[in-house]
């Protein structure tokens, strides 16, 4: 699955961290994932801050903060 989240990551332009945070909380499932994608999620943001140390990630066209999460 690691691959395919890269891949669904780059054609959303998603930071790979957000992308990964999005399929856990969708527990795997792609249509979920995509709603969430399409909705938001600040638990995803908050998985996905944890787990670096950029200070700033990519949702689609939106870049996203560590200070605003």
């Amino acid at each position: 699955m690691a691959s395919n989240v890269e891949a669904w990551a780059e054609v959303r332009q998603t930071s790979i961290e957000i992308a990964q945070a999005i399929f856990e909380v969708a527990h795997d499932d792609e249509a979920l994932a995509q709603k969430i994608w399409e909705e938001g999620s600040d638990e995803a943001l908050q998985i996905a801050f944890a787990r670096t140390d950029k200070n700033q990630l990519f949702w689609g066209e939106e870049t996203v903060e560590r200070q605003n999460v």
